[in-house]
């Protein structure tokens, strides 16, 4: 008999948390729901769908049978997230808000409004899995095609004590198929891709709004000059789309990278090929490290690493320089396009056990 508890559940108006709530209802547990609103600068309907996530929240809440709260944590978003989204993106390094997004808001900010409301503990819609021993462990979903581990190496001990991922244990065609079966109304709703304050808008035209455009010269390795980019903020190692290049050279029909940013100079260094060198890289630096069982792990034995959310992990050995605040991966093989500011998480088999910020120049 499973202890009966009270959980707040994150009701995003998504199926995923949906089914998490539905779970927990049906375990005993008090379940309450809390949908939370992290952005309203331009919050209208053409790219924002917060009106109807909260609708459909609410519908999920009725069905399931629970109480839904909502609550803002837009001025902590913008001040703990978007600030650090935006003074990236100005450094010329691509950043990833959804990692920031869970410590600070989803499981800082929230975890602290639910713990006020009495809560035992905090539930949400990923696909991961936790263990409480003596210490929390985070490990791989079930289902690792959805696994979100990655999103969540940054937590504390803190923060994963209270923590339940209840779709850690079944896969996502089995959340599916449980949201029809019990008549959830989001049991068809579409995932929401891309990152949360965007929505579908044009990324260069949101950031546009807030970083100023400082066009320049967009150069092959050697210098020679195929284009001009609107600014090194706009474009990411590895881009391929939006280039506007295409057929500039020999070779036409092969397709350009952004293969390197040289911010002293203003200027884009692209190359022709998924397959060229500058494009790969053996040896990752990572910074602003995070274990999450708070030492760092051993150096003497193979690791797998994750460098991209939708990359596969690839065999690495690591080592620790500057007193243990910069670790290098050194990998089996060529990784393609390590991107600073996105994040190097380290696996031990499905045990995640936290990672850094990629610092590459």
């Amino acid at each position: 008999m499973i202890p009966r508890k009270r959980i707040v559940v994150g009701l995003s108006g998504g199926v995923d948390s949906s089914v998490a709530a539905w779970l927990l209802k049906q375990q005993g547990h008090e379940v309450l729901g809390v949908f939370m609103k992290n952005w309203e600068d331009d919050d209208t309907e053409e790219y924002c769908s917060s009106r109807q996530d909260l609708i459909d929240a609410a519908s999920v809440a009725d069905v399931i049978g629970i109480e839904l709260e909502a609550v803002n944590f837009a001025a902590e978003y913008r001040e703990r997230v978007f600030a650090h989204f935006l003074e990236e993106y100005q450094a010329g390094r691509t950043p990833n808000p959804d990692v920031l997004c869970n410590s600070e808001i989803k499981f800082h900010a929230f975890l602290d409004h639910a713990l006020k409301l009495g809560a035992e503990a905090l539930a949400t819609g990923h696909y991961a899995r936790v263990e409480h021993n003596a210490a929390a462990v985070l490990r791989k979903a079930k289902d690792t095609g959805k696994d979100q581990s990655y999103f969540l190496h940054r937590l504390s001990q803190r923060q994963l004590m209270p923590a339940l991922f209840p779709l850690g244990d079944i896969t996502k065609k089995e959340v599916r198929a449980i949201a029809q079966r019990e008549g959830i109304p989001t049991w068809q709703k579409k995932d929401s891709t891309g990152i949360c304050f965007i929505g579908e808008r044009p990324f260069r035209d949101f950031l546009a709004r807030y970083l100023p455009r400082t066009p320049g010269p967009m150069c092959t390795p050697d210098g020679k000059q195929v284009g001009e980019h609107l600014g090194l903020a706009y474009y990411t190692l590895g881009q391929r789309q939006g280039l506007g290049i295409g057929g500039v050279r020999e070779g036409q029909g092969t397709p350009w990278f952004v293969a390197q940013k040289q911010m002293k100079n203003n200027t884009l260094i692209v190359v022709q090929g998924h397959d060229h060198p500058l494009l790969y890289r053996k040896t990752v630096q990572a910074q602003s490290l995070h274990w999450i069982g708070g030492q760092p792990p051993v150096s003497d034995k193979i690791y797998h690493a994750k460098l991209r959310y939708r990359m596969p992990d690839a065999e690495c050995r690591i080592a620790f320089s500057d007193g243990g605040q910069t670790l290098t991966a050194s990998f089996a093989e060529p990784q393609w396009t390590p991107t600073p500011g996105q994040y190097l998480v380290l696996y031990d088999g499905d045990i995640c056990l936290g990672g850094g910020i990629i610092a590459h120049k």
